[in-house]
């Protein structure tokens, strides 16, 4: 089972940057997605990506403002992040699942997470205005 661990969360001010990397242990698995949950809301998804990188899916709420990617010589995933707004303030998880669960964000949209079956332990972005 892939082990996952985030890093990168962190304050910044509104219009400002973040990257958050989640490195995998042993390997990058099929599907890869960074997930969001803040305070009394449900989690959301973010974005998520197929193995090899070449195809990407993204939230509404982050087209054009985040990047999903992955580097597999060094087994990690990263989210940057631009223009951050106060309302993007969560903490963000890692998770892996299967090929079907990507394709299930493809054909649905962002889902909760219920189909990806490993997370990381979450790191936290918090934007001020």
């Amino acid at each position: 089972q892939v082990r996952l661990v985030e890093s990168g969360g962190g304050s910044v001010q509104a219009g400002g940057s973040l990257r958050l990397s989640c490195v995998c242990s042993p390997v990058i698995d099929s599907c890869m997605g960074w997930f969001r949950q803040a305070p009394g809301k449900q989690r959301e998804g973010v974005a998520a990506i197929y193995a090899g990188g070449a195809r990407t899916r993204y939230a509404d709420f982050v087209k054009g403002r985040f990047t999903i990617s992955q580097d597999n010589g060094r087994n990690t995933v990263y989210l940057e992040m631009n223009d951050l707004k106060p309302e993007d303030t969560a903490t963000y998880y890692c998770a892996a699942g299967t090929l079907q669960t990507c394709n299930y964000w493809s054909s649905t949209g962002p889902e909760r997470g219920a189909r990806f079956n490993t997370w990381g332990q979450g790191t936290q972005v918090t934007v001020s205005s």
